[in-house]
């Protein structure tokens, strides 16, 4: 799992100017074809579809509901290739801790909760720091019980 985690925050290394970049106003279909000097007449000729129809594609790409393989047919048709990723917005490693840390907070939480209840001492600053560190460290272990719960 770490080296898989690694493996992906170093790709997502790469795309990291994708962040800032994002979609035109119209689109990237209608910012291409206006690039290209191609009329939506045109297009739809390549595409063997009406001119509405390239319309309406246009627009949905806009608007963010075209479908991805549509996308990238009317992207081929414009001698463009579609390039799909999900870049998160801080590494995976990072988000991965983070959550880490929540959820033995939470947990460290609920326990102190129950030992003031049962008029048990509450643990000192530095006993409870270190048992969220264990905590965390066999979260990081098996991460994938990090997303049960809704916290």
């Amino acid at each position: 799992m770490k080296d898989a985690v690694r493996h992906l925050d170093k790709h997502f290394e790469s795309l990291a100017l994708l962040k800032a970049s994002s979609r035109p106003p119209k689109g990237w279909l209608r910012a291409v074809r206006d690039a290209l000097g191609m009329t939506t007449a045109q297009l739809a000729r390549r595409l063997g579809i009406s001119q509405p129809s390239v319309v309406q594609l246009e627009q949905s790409e806009a608007k963010g509901t075209i479908a991805l393989h549509t996308l990238e047919r009317a992207a081929e048709a414009l001698g463009c290739r579609v390039v799909y990723a999900l870049v998160p917005e801080r590494p995976l490693s990072e988000t991965i801790r983070e959550r880490a840390r929540l959820v033995a907070e939470r947990k460290l939480a609920s326990v102190e909760h129950t030992m003031r209840l049962e008029s048990q001492e509450v643990l000192d600053r530095k006993t409870r720091d270190e048992q969220q560190q264990r905590l965390i460290e066999g979260l990081l272990r098996r991460p994938r019980g990090l997303w049960d719960e809704k916290w």
